[in-house]
């Protein structure tokens, strides 16, 4: 096939869209199996997963694009996470297609997940395939997920199919389906006038900024002049090309497709996802003005902030560089300087959940060899202070302060009112398990608000499809951040799946509790909590270190308190060496002075020795 000479009415740009573990990236691997995109020397399971963590984790973090042959078509199709985290990788994907391929688990039904992701599909206005997938497995239920489909797409349920990923039972009648229903690409006039998104964008040390562009507009060659409309930047087109799934060099991409545009910019801060590439014949200085970009995509707002500190000091610029090479490939992320007198100098970073920020830390390590100190997570809080001067980052358009972290928290005199972030929550899980649900919920300061019901007429071998329930809840947001989606899979043995949207923002009694270490107050542990709930938090995170801290020649005394007060304790007792081991017999008193003299050197190094904290004990207090 021509790849300088395509025809616009034989290209498909599709994407899949599910629920976590609803067989996406083992769909995409039959697809490229079909097509013959890889070879067999090339096959593996999850091919479009190509991060070490993502094949660890069977989950898909980053979307992929890949360039399908299949007859006489080309068939550009993006792979999407499915986890609530990584939602805004989806809706990127969504605005650089035409179709979408809706995939459901045929043993679990709609799942909450699935629903959020229908809803961004339907917001792009693009051509919604229905399918069901594990139709092998002992437990499927395809005719009743099949109704619930229907019911819920209002389609006949003939339009659903039905497919096994893993065995290839049905797939090539999806690609069909493909080709069938969804639209060609658009062509929009001038054509001498080139307009490309910028979709994603990662960093190569060798190549510079790598762009994965869709060109909605003219075509993009080899050795052009491009702008970069948000930037104001000019550069030039070192190489373009298509994903197959590895870099395949082209001399063209033309209107309608997808692939990569290597810029050679090294100034990341000059490439953003969302921002218009524009190709003239020459260049214009008035261009700005004479174009009208393409409408990119809304700006995501972090929901969970946390400080990042390198151990070594001396990598605190590598820290930064990292970073900003991350957030190249993850416009989601978001940092910002920080520091604290006992860990020295780091970042505040901005994520959307917390897989989201254990994804960064993951990375980070891996792929910088980065040893790195993680404060306890927390939520954006909005403060109404008295103090007119503080130097805090106030709410645009209000008269309210921004407090993301323990530290930047002022005095209690000076704060009047503190409000929290809520969520809409939304619970999908069996009937039977509804009143558990609701007592966690209720237990979490949460609200109830209403229940729909998602009835099938047939039961499965497992019982999963029938008689669920869809429940919406508010809920503060900090209360996600602990332990809740552990005990809602507890509740419902697996079953409920969750989303959350931002609801609004409400009062709370907000209290800063702050931890010692052998006496000394260590700030990365310090947390915002509400003050109803400072008692009962304060023993859990205690607890969690006396685990995770390993034992010392002196003893370590474990305090939290609230405004200087003391509320919990725990200690954890020292190492004992047998220091008269190698007495035999004599006189009493030569062991009793061996004894008191360890007992007095055990009690300067209380006054002497410092702790140091180990990373699994800041993870461990993460998840209390």
């Amino acid at each position: 096939m021509d790849l300088n000479r395509l025809d616009q009415a034989k290209i498909r740009n599709f994407c899949i869209i599910a629920h976590i573990d609803h067989g996406k990236s083992t769909l995409a691997d039959r697809f490229l199996d079909l097509t013959h995109t890889i070879s067999e020397r090339e096959k593996r399971d999850q091919i479009l997963d190509s991060m070490d963590l993502e094949v660890e984790r069977g989950i898909t973090i980053k979307m992929k694009p890949v360039t399908m042959y299949w007859e006489d078509y080309v068939l550009n199709l993006i792979d999407t996470p499915g986890h609530v985290d990584f939602s805004y990788e989806v809706s990127r994907a969504l605005a650089a297609v035409e179709g979408a391929i809706l995939l459901v688990d045929a043993t679990q039904g709609i799942q909450a997940q699935t629903l959020a992701n229908l809803y961004l599909a339907m917001e792009q206005n693009i051509v919604l395939i229905p399918v069901i997938n594990k139709i092998d497995l002992p437990a499927a239920n395809p005719a009743a997920v099949s109704e619930e489909l229907a019911t819920l797409l209002q389609i006949a349920p003939e339009d659903i199919l039905t497919v096994s990923a893993k065995t290839g039972i049905n797939v090539a009648d999806v690609l069909k389906s493909v080709v069938e229903r969804v639209p060609p690409p658009r062509v929009s006039q001038p054509a001498e006038l080139t307009k490309a998104l910028i979709f994603d964008s990662y960093y190569d040390k060798h190549r510079g900024v790598v762009c994965d562009v869709r060109i909605f507009q003219g075509s993009l060659k080899r050795g052009s002049k491009i702008f970069f409309y948000q930037t104001n930047t000019w550069s030039e087109a070192k190489e373009v090309g298509i994903y197959r799934p590895s870099h395949l060099q082209t001399e063209v991409l033309v209107s309608g497709q997808i692939g990569y545009l290597i810029t050679g910019i090294r100034e990341m801060n000059r490439c953003r996802v969302g921002d218009t590439v524009i190709g003239v014949a020459a260049v214009q200085d008035h261009l700005r003005d004479a174009v009208k970009a393409l409408p990119g995509y809304k700006k995501i707002k972090p929901m969970v902030f946390a400080n990042i500190y390198p151990r070594d000091q001396s990598r605190y610029l590598e820290l930064r560089r990292s970073l900003e090479e991350l957030k190249l490939n993850d416009s989601s992320l978001e940092f910002q300087p920080a520091a604290l007198s006992t860990l020295g100098q780091g970042f505040q970073i901005g994520v959307l959940g917390l897989l989201h920020l254990d994804i960064i830390k993951e990375r980070l390590r891996r792929e910088y060899g980065l040893d790195l100190v993680l404060t306890v997570p927390q939520v954006e809080y909005h403060l109404k202070v008295t103090n007119k001067k503080s130097k805090l980052k106030t709410v645009e358009g209000e008269d309210l302060c921004i407090v993301t972290s323990p530290q930047e928290f002022p005095d209690y005199s000076s704060t009047e009112q503190c409000f929290e972030p809520w969520v809409k929550l939304e619970i999908i899980t069996p009937q039977e398990t509804i009143g558990g649900i609701m007592s966690l919920v209720i237990e979490r300061r949460g609200e109830y608000l209403n229940t729909e019901y998602i009835v099938s007429q047939a039961t499965g071998a497992g019982g999963s499809t029938a008689g669920r329930a869809l429940l919406f809840f508010h809920l503060p947001l900090a209360e996600l951040l602990t332990d809740f989606y552990d005990k809602l899979k507890s509740i419902s043995s697996g079953y409920a799946s969750l989303n959350y949207d931002f609801a609004d923002w409400r009062p709370v009694d907000l209290v800063k509790m702050e931890f010692l270490v052998a006496d000394e107050v260590r700030e990365a542990l310090s947390v915002l909590v509400p003050r109803s709930q400072a008692y009962g938090r304060a023993g859990g995170v205690l607890k969690a270190l006396k685990e995770e801290i390993p034992p010392h020649l002196f003893e370590i005394r474990l305090q939290a308190q609230l405004g200087g007060k003391i509320i919990a304790s725990e200690r954890i007792k020292p190492m004992r060496k047998n220091v008269t081991a190698g007495l035999y017999g004599g006189d009493v008193t030569r062991k009793m002075k061996l004894l008191k003299k360890q007992k007095e050197g055990k009690k300067r190094l209380k006054s002497m020795g410092r702790v140091e904290i180990p990373t699994d004990a800041y993870l461990a207090v993460l998840k209390r």
